[in-house]
């Protein structure tokens, strides 16, 4: 089954070799958008299993149509520190912006591994906020909102360095590094990274930090304000890094 290869978490899965036939098991799955993108990959004879602490979450997740010739996913609320055997061993275990939020990113890898069949492959996709935000103009508001996320996710403990932390972790883990990658996320004049979106799905967090105010945030307006400004300027903005790795299970 065609699957579009425009986006970096797509790509990373595909060059990973996740594919039709493989059982794979995703962690922090959310509300199920990678989830769903396995369940395509690895087509109807294979079988996902989405993870996530959030039930509410994960009802959401359920209740999309499966696509013509996809896997229908299983949902499951757990930790991922403590998944039960009886899940089985997997081809392959998938997650993306999750171990940035772990304290200790090693434990968890090798909690996981215990998961991997042999020969198995691990992929996660973190977000890195080492090298950005970067731009030649100023560009205010695209700034502050990255700020406000940035400040709640070091109110929340997260590893705002994970990209750059990747190879090490899956390498005290026991697993063999086999790709590790950086691209930036572009936003142009006519080409905008869902900023103002991510800002909205965030907020309740980052009203609750302390961060900002809803007022201060005006996410009514957020996205337009963002578009103005970035189009005013004619500059490009470079508001976020993601890292992909791929390590195997020996």
């Amino acid at each position: 089954m065609p699957v579009s290869k425009t986006d970096f978490t797509t790509r990373l899965l595909q060059d990973a070799q996740i594919g039709p036939g493989m059982r794979v098991l995703d962690v922090g799955c959310g509300r199920g958008d990678v989830t769903w993108l396995l369940a395509r990959l690895v087509e109807c004879d294979g079988a996902v299993v989405g993870v996530d602490q959030a039930e509410e979450a994960l009802l959401m997740a359920a209740r999309r149509d499966t696509p013509k010739g996809a896997a229908r996913p299983e949902f499951i609320v757990g930790d991922l520190h403590a998944l039960p055997a009886s899940l089985g061993l997997f081809d392959a275990i998938v997650g993306r912006r999750v171990l940035m939020y772990q304290g200790d990113a090693v434990k968890a890898v090798r909690a996981l591994a215990r998961l991997l069949l042999p020969g198995g492959v691990m992929v996660f996709q973190e977000h890195d906020s080492t090298l950005t935000p970067a731009s030649l103009a100023p560009l205010p508001v695209h700034r502050k909102a990255q700020q406000w996320l940035r400040r709640m996710l070091v109110h929340e403990g997260a590893d705002l360095h994970i990209g750059f932390n990747l190879h090490r972790v899956f390498s005290e883990a026991g697993l063999q590094v086999e790709d590790l990658r950086a691209e930036a996320l572009v936003q142009t004049p006519s080409h905008a990274y869902a900023l103002g979106d991510i800002v909205r799905a965030c907020l309740p967090r980052i009203i609750a930090h302390g961060v900002a105010t809803a007022r201060q945030v005006g996410i009514d307006t957020l996205q337009a304000r963002l578009d103005a400004e970035r189009c005013a300027s004619t500059q490009i903005y470079l508001g976020d890094m993601a890292f992909g790795v791929v390590a195997r299970k020996d």
